[in-house]
């Protein structure tokens, strides 16, 4: 009887389970959907935009229509149970001076997640995303910046800077490739120091490695996922560029030694 009765539960359970798996993959590939529509119709709104208006006029709604875009985005996630967010630190930094926000790099939503809260945020990427159908009419009438050549990148960074924006500037140059913060770049101490803007260091936390660095977009994570935002210390502009990267990397280690962040290398859930 005890064996009937363990046997009808284990098909419960592994009922529950599947039933489980497929809600969430279905949740995963709606969301994927969802941002690929939002996109596309921004891309289709931004051609006209870029053409007609202004320069000045077309990067600060760009930028506004990028962070509303991305608000209802996340705000989905959240209605759907995929995810939960605690962003509310950036709102300290809206109305602040110009700045390099300089966040660590878990996942590819962090600069989705940054730049909802930062209605006039410039954001510097890499080319292939510019040149996307997906998002690069909105990234060009944001006035992102492509990371290359580099001395371009650079001038153009501290020339927006120098209007007053903020610059969301990953340190690492790519996603977390070892845990808890990768090697930092000298991106962001000589953009730094030739705009003579401080540098405002941001920890993103995460319970899960959804993703990130190695993660499969076959992979269907546990939901909710997590993900919690604070700030951390201002670095003034920095005179010596490699020190300053050293500093910083000490610092992200130490700050980022106990945070909510996924095993690396990233694996998939269970089966």
């Amino acid at each position: 009887m005890e064996t009937k009765v363990a046997t009808v539960l284990n098909k419960f359970d592994t009922l529950n389970t599947l039933r489980r798996t497929l809600y969430e993959t279905i949740r995963l590939h709606v969301g994927f959907t969802v941002l690929g529509l939002l996109c596309l119709a921004f891309s289709v709104l931004a051609i006209p935009m870029f053409a007609i208006l202004p320069r000045g006029l077309s990067k600060r709604i760009g930028r506004k229509l990028i962070a509303g875009m991305f608000r209802v985005y996340l705000r989905l996630l959240v209605v759907m149970g995929a995810c939960r967010f605690d962003l509310t630190a950036l709102d300290a930094l809206k109305n602040g001076p110009a700045m390099i926000i300089a966040p660590n790099h878990p996942s590819l939503l962090d600069a989705v997640m940054i730049l909802s809260r930062l209605p006039d945020a410039a954001c510097i990427m890499k080319a292939d995303i510019v040149n996307s159908v997906f998002f690069g009419a909105g990234a060009r009438l944001g006035g992102y910046i492509r990371n290359t050549p580099l001395r371009t990148m650079v001038q153009l960074a501290v020339a927006d800077l120098h209007q007053g924006s903020h610059l969301l500037l990953f340190p690492e140059g790519t996603r977390t490739m070892r845990f808890p913060v990768g090697p930092m770049q000298g991106t962001t101490g000589l953009i730094a120091k030739y705009a003579d803007v401080s540098v405002q260091t941001v920890f993103i936390e995460t319970d899960s490695g959804f993703l990130g660095k190695g993660w499969s977009v076959l992979w269907t994570p546990k939901m909710p996922i997590t993900y919690r935002i604070r700030l951390g210390k201002r670095f003034d502009p920095p005179r010596h560029t490699a020190d300053f990267s050293s500093e910083l990397e000490r610092y992200f280690q130490s700050q980022l030694a106990h945070a909510q962040l996924p095993d690396f290398p990233i694996s998939g859930p269970p089966a």
